[in-house]
This record gives structure tokens, C-alpha cells and sequence, in this order.
């Protein structure tokens, strides 16, 4: 990440209205200079509406917009230095690889030598030296992707907007070019704002990641904090897979939260060193890696009864999948050995996971 100090984007209570709908409530978030910052969430959630306010594409209804320190709210789009990558590239059919690239140098009046001197540099970047006279129709989705990428980043935008710049691609192609961007934001240093709906994206190539709902920011932090310290069970569940158990309070004191659920009773780790009360709703939850599936209960860790409903081997991870007494279902992996204990369906078996993994909600958290 670049910076601490040096906030690049700066947007402070920004809000969209489209009549009586709130695409964005009132919204605050810096962004260091050279940070790859992701907006995650859901469709409707305000990500895109945030991304094109910034962009100057669409008008705030209130709120400010500043950009290196100044303030640019109602700037046009060609004053606020910024580069857009779209879904669908928007690339000119018409014009080789070398032309689509240097068309917002010649659009800025740089002289040839200087032009061919950038493109070619840009080129080599992206790894696309051999291809510079090919048309766009001559590509492949990843080629045309990096094409669109170079064309934004050859004048060196200060900040680089990219929406679901992925979405249009198959997976095996998705996962390499998160891998490209990565290596791309890492040599050109650029500040980088992201949107995408997919959590596997935005944890593996972001600094920071922005979840939001409903036209609002739920959490934002590193991917690790995210996955580990979910705010409430939203932001728990949008960031990957998970067991929830609905329970209740039995007792709580500060070191440990005893619980009760239908299924039977276990403990949790008071990591927020939360205040409950006897009989409060909440939500335990584990994460899949957490999880150990075994024929008898594991001691020292907290069991629960379930039974398979299914095990996966997807290559370097084994799936098990298993409904617990109450109708819920649970997933636990682990990693693939020679030696891996295999469960056949319906078997009854025991979901077994340590205090200290539990995450506890209560209150305003399970919402």
C-alpha cells in the first residue's frame, strides 16, 4: 500500500438520491495514494453509484469529492485525472492494439516519438509487445482486458476506477487476471478503486476492501481483519463460507460466553468482551476451515451431532458438508491427504470446533 500519510481520494458524506430511493446514504472514505481499495457488496448495495460520483459521471445530491487536497465534487471527468475500466472494455474495433492504447495520449496532443516511447513501455507491462498491430477481434477476453487496462494507465492517471473489469470472463481466466491487476497496480503504483459482487476477487487482490448494503458501508478493512472480525453476520457471510448456529445465552463472563442451542450446549472465547445477558439471541459463527469432522467427540472442543450429506475432494481440499440437529447445514474442509478419513453419506458424525474460532453476533449484529 502506498502512503499512510497522503490521502489520494477523499469523499465525505456523499450521497445520491434518485426521488424517493437512496442509491447512497451519506458516505465517508479516504483512500491512500497508491491503495487498492474494493467495493464489495451485493447488487443495489451503492458500490457502483459511489464509483461513478467519483468517476464524475453521475451528480451527487450532497457531499464532497476531493481529489489530491482539492476539491473536485463538479469537476468534469477530464479534469480530475482518473481512468476508467469497464466490464465490457470499450475498445475501438477499428483500431490495432498500439492505436487503442494511444488514443488518450493523442486526445492530450503529445508529440509521436513520445507517444510510441509511452505505448511501447505500457506494452511491455501488460505483455503485449508481440500483439500491437492486432485489431481487438483478433484477442482473447484477457488480451482485450489488458488492452483496456494499458489505454487507462499509459497517461498515468493519479487514480485508476475499475468496474467488475472481471465479469465478463471465465473463471480460469478471472483468476489470472486478478493475478495480472495485482502485478500491474504493484509496477505502476497507481491508486486503484474497485467494484466487483465477488468476495474470492476482492480478498485476493485488495489492501482494503469496503463491504457495503443498501447504499451504505457496513465494514471496512483488510481482507484478513474482514474474514477473521466481521462486524455483524452481513458482512460474516458475504465474506465466505461459514456454520451459523442460532443459540442463546446460558452465562457469559469476560474471558468466555457459555450458549445453548437446540442441538446442545458449548462455549465461545469473549474475543469483543461483550456484556450479555441470560437467555439473549445470537448467532455462533465457525468458519469451514475451523471445523473437524469426526466419528466420536473430539475433547476439549466444543461437539455438536450432525451427519453427512456429503463429502467433496475438489482437488487440493476436501469438502465435507453436514446438517446439524436443527435442520442447518455446516461445511467444513480440509486438506487433501492420502491418509484423508472419507465419510460416506448420511453417516452420523460429530461437528467439533475450538472456543477461540467462534464468532458470537447479538443485538444490531445479526441484522
Amino acid at each position: 500500500m502506498g502512503s499512510e500519510n497522503k490521502v489520494k481520494l477523499s469523499v465525505n458524506a456523499l450521497a445520491k438520491q434518485y426521488g424517493a430511493v437512496q442509491a447512497l446514504a451519506p458516505t465517508s472514505i479516504d483512500v491512500s495514494e497508491g491503495e487498492f481499495l474494493t467495493l464489495l457488496g451485493p447488487s443495489g448495495s451503492g458500490k457502483t453509484t459511489l464509483l461513478m460520483m467519483v468517476a464524475g459521471l453521475t451528480v451527487p445530491t450532497s457531499g464532497e469529492i476531493w481529489i489530491d487536497g482539492k476539491l473536485s465534487t463538479f469537476l468534469p471527468p477530464y479534469q480530475r485525472d482518473i481512468g476508467v475500466v469497464f466490464q465490457n472494455y470499450a475498445l475501438f474495433p477499428h483500431l490495432s492494439v498500439f492505436e487503442n492504447i494511444a488514443f488518450p495520449l493523442r486526445m492530450r496532443g503529445m508529440k509521436a516519438d513520445d507517444i510510441r516511447t509511452k505505448v511501447s513501455d505500457i506494452l511491455s507491462v501488460v505483455d503485449l509487445a508481440e500483439m500491437a498491430d492486432r485489431l481487438p477481434k483478433e484477442l482473447s477476453g484477457g488480451q482485450q482486458q489488458r488492452v483496456a487496462l494499458a489505454r487507462c494507465a499509459v497517461y498515468g492517471p493519479s487514480i485508476i476506477l475499475m468496474d467488475e473489469p472481471l465479469g465478463a470472463l471465465d473463471k480460469k481466466l478471472r483468476d489470472t487476471m486478478q493475478l495480472e491487476i495485482r502485478r500491474l497496480h504493484k509496477a505502476l503504483g497507481s491508486t486503484i478503486l474497485y467494484v466487483t459482487h465477488d468476495q474470492g476477487e476482492a480478498m485476493s487482490m485488495s489492501d482494503r476492501i469496503c463491504v457495503m448494503r443498501n447504499g451504505a458501508i457496513q465494514q471496512i478493512g483488510s481482507p484478513s481483519d474482514l474474514y477473521h472480525n466481521p462486524i455483524n453476520k452481513f458482512v460474516g457471510d458475504f465474506l465466505g463460507g461459514a456454520t451459523f448456529i442460532n443459540c442463546t445465552v446460558e452465562k457469559c463472563d469476560t474471558n468466555t460466553i457459555y450458549l445453548k442451542s437446540e442441538m446442545g450446549s458449548f462455549k465461545a472465547q469473549n474475543q469483543k468482551k461483550l456484556i450479555l445477558p441470560h437467555d439473549e439471541p445470537a448467532v455462533c459463527m465457525i468458519r469451514p476451515q475451523a471445523i473437524k469432522i469426526s466419528s466420536s467427540k473430539i475433547k476439549e472442543m466444543n461437539s455438536l451431532p450432525a451427519k453427512i450429506n456429503e463429502s467433496i475432494l475438489t482437488g487440493t481440499m476436501t469438502e465435507h458438508h453436514t446438517i446439524l440437529g436443527d435442520g442447518s447445514k455446516s461445511s467444513a474442509v480440509e486438506i487433501t491427504t492420502q491418509d484423508i478419513q472419507t465419510f460416506e453419506n448420511n453417516k452420523k458424525v460429530f461437528v467439533n470446533w475450538s472456543e477461540k474460532n467462534c464468532v458470537i453476533f447479538s443485538g444490531d449484529e445479526l441484522k
